[in-house]
């Protein structure tokens, strides 16, 4: 079943492409995926190098480092249908060059730097083992249960997500505050269920 296979992956843009963001990420929703978070971060060089530490030993590495610094780069977190190998087809070859000739249309033939081959413009996950690894190092605070579908999902709605809006919508009723919508986002940030309580 399709949505047995929705994933989450972690898309980068790049210091070389971060101008170019706002016309990446009109792709990546023309794509049909769906940004779980965002992040615009310039990577100091420690991060830099231990985002990139399988690589250490390569001759390529101090250059990635030095070029993964040189200004900001946007982290989103990305959820889709195969959103790993999907991402990894929408970004084509890893080489510029290779980008450029093979496919055309990719992020990386449009955007990385026709001259440098190394500078292309984004990065995507390669596997769900990276994708958990990079997306908890650019979002360490963020909780990101498995992905529930069919069954899963309809108990969940139906244990967790609808009695706390029974409880919250009801309390609403009660209070009647100048402005629902705030309140209404006040009191589930103190109620939310899978979170300790927040101390007032």
């Amino acid at each position: 079943m399709a949505s047995d296979r929705i994933q989450r992956t972690l898309a980068m843009v790049k210091p070389d492409a971060i101008e170019r963001s706002p016309e990446i990420e009109k792709i990546i929703q023309e794509e049909g995926f769906t940004v779980v978070d965002r992040r615009r971060v310039r990577l100091t060089r420690a991060e830099a190098e231990e985002f990139y530490s399988e690589h250490r030993t390569k001759p390529f590495y101090p250059s990635l480092v030095d070029y993964m610094t040189s200004g900001e780069v946007l982290a989103l977190i990305l959820a889709g249908e195969d959103a790993i190998s999907h991402w990894r087809r929408v970004l084509g070859p890893t080489q510029v060059s290779r980008a450029r000739q093979e496919a055309p249309e990719s992020l990386r033939a449009r955007f990385g730097d026709p001259t440098n081959d190394s500078r292309n413009a984004a990065h995507g996950s390669d596997s769900q083992t990276s994708a958990h690894r990079e997306v908890k190092f650019f979002f360490p605070d963020l909780t990101l249960e498995p992905v529930l579908t069919g069954e899963g999902a309809k108990e969940y709605l139906s244990n967790a997500v609808s009695p706390t809006l029974v409880r919250a919508l009801t309390e609403l009723c009660k209070v009647r505050p100048e402005d629902p919508i705030v309140w209404l986002a006040d009191w589930l940030l103190v109620n939310n269920p899978n979170k300790p309580p927040v101390d007032k």
